[in-house]
């Protein structure tokens, strides 16, 4: 079941997204990874949790191969923090919920 506050991002999309005014947590992700299959719950209550106030955005990297290259992204899940289209911070691997609210929250 999809959640509709977390949106699907691709290459194409992808600057549009991050340069929005409001902040944007990117979890890069790939079907077949089991930490991120175990993360995607987190993500969806927090896509909740900050619905109007942050974009909550997943990328599947083997669809969307440009960005996690210019990002150098080498693991996932990545998860990337946005503001104004800038790295604000970010985390590598499954992490707890209170370790990803902590990095939202950079960004408020």
């Amino acid at each position: 079941m999809a959640n509709e506050n977390v949106l699907q991002l691709t290459d194409a999309e992808f600057d549009n997204v991050i340069k929005a005014d409001r902040p944007t947590l990117v979890d890069f992700w790939a079907p077949w990874c089991g930490p991120c299959k175990a993360i995607g719950p987190v993500i969806e209550d927090l896509a909740n949790e900050y619905d109007g106030k942050v974009t909550i955005a997943k990328m599947n990297v083997d669809d969307n191969p440009e960005t996690p290259g210019k990002f150098g992204i080498r693991a996932i899940p990545t998860l990337i923090l946005f503001k104004s289209g800038e790295v604000v911070d970010q985390i590598t691997g499954s992490v707890g919920k209170s370790q990803l609210v902590a990095l939202i929250e950079k960004a408020q």
